[in-house]
């Protein structure tokens, strides 16, 4: 079923994508990278466009393969396409995904996911790593579904949580700076949400936005001369940019609490995080569910996190001097 066009079109896309995520080093293939086993003989072809190549989209993208080869094996095959941070490449992706009429798209990340969307209004489409679909999708009216071709799965923490960790970690602070890239909305919608839960903890708040990986290392810098303790969200420029961000607050001797756990890794001394491996292989049971059992995408509610979970770096929390509670699970450094 629907296979014949399906390698020429892909080959032209990976031929004509472009790496570029400047300053930042490790940015991932344009072309997808590993293509997981591409077979256009499979009986269910799966279009996977993820924005950026960084751990944690990795490791959701992972997880939906996963679940899906554990469920149907050699049934499934996967065109993994990376837009290596770039919009316009995540519409190309999805353009392409539509053109060979691919049987379901997962949209990684919430351009890949906006992407997606306006590719297509028939072909089924699951996000995942998306912190909130009504923000994503630009729905005032909320309810746990779409009522369209799409569903999926969030990677939103408790911001509430979020907060209360900052204070039991940052007790004496008073300035806390948040860091986010200014083109991706979910960033916004934690930073705005977060803000109000900081503010109540007694905290002052105040925004710093970088407009590109150009500018994360000055605008982490006027964050860090200006704060005593820095919050970056689930944002994917920054998780793509780490090294950076953790080059000029290791020498200011800033602590950053990080959204999630890959961040916290590349910069952060502690995160309330979920694992986007787990994420991912929900993502995937659901996949199985619309393939397979014909449910309808379109009353499947969004999906979150299993469980989350307090984490901590003990060297970056021992260099900074800081004391960790109990009920936080050590990690290590990237």
């Amino acid at each position: 079923m629907k296979k014949r066009s399906k390698i020429l079109a892909s080959l032209v896309l990976a031929g004509t994508m472009v790496l570029s995520l400047a300053g930042c080093g490790d940015s991932g293939s344009a072309n997808g990278g590993t293509q997981s086993g591409k077979n256009s003989d499979a009986k269910y072809q799966v279009g996977i466009c993820q924005l950026v190549q960084h751990e944690a989209l990795d490791a959701a993208t992972k997880g939906f393969e996963d679940a899906l080869k554990d469920k149907l094996g050699d049934e499934v095959s996967f065109d993994e396409q990376n837009a290596a941070g770039d919009a316009s490449t995540c519409s190309t992706i999805c353009t392409t995904f539509v053109t060979n009429d691919y049987d379901l798209i997962l949209g990684n990340a919430t351009a890949a996911l906006q992407a997606a969307s306006a590719a297509t209004d028939s072909i089924p489409i699951l996000g995942t790593s998306i912190t909130d679909y009504a923000t994503a999708l630009d729905m005032s009216d909320w309810s746990g579904t779409t009522g369209k071709n799409i569903s999926g799965t969030t990677d939103l923490a408790p911001l509430d949580e979020q907060a209360k960790c900052i204070k039991e970690l940052f007790p004496d602070a008073k300035n806390i700076g948040i860091i986010y890239c200014s083109s991706e909305p979910n960033s916004i919608y934690q930073s705005t949400t977060i803000t109000k839960y900081l503010e109540d903890e007694g905290y002052t708040v105040k925004e710093y936005t970088f407009s590109d990986s150009n500018d994360v290392a000055a605008v982490t810098q006027s964050a860090c001369d200006a704060s005593d303790a820095i919050y970056i969200p689930t944002d994917n420029t920054a998780a793509s940019c780490t090294e950076a961000i953790n080059n000029v607050a290791s020498q200011a001797k800033k602590p950053i609490f990080a959204g999630e756990e890959g961040i916290a890794k590349g910069c952060g001394v502690a995160t309330l995080s979920i694992s986007y491996y787990d994420l991912g292989y929900t993502t995937g049971e659901m996949a199985y569910d619309i393939l397979v059992n014909g449910t309808d995408i379109k009353t499947m509610e969004v999906k979150s996190a299993p469980k989350f979970t307090k984490e901590y770096l003990p060297d970056r929390a021992k260099e900074l001097g800081i004391t960790v509670p109990d009920g936080y699970e050590e990690i290590s450094a990237e």
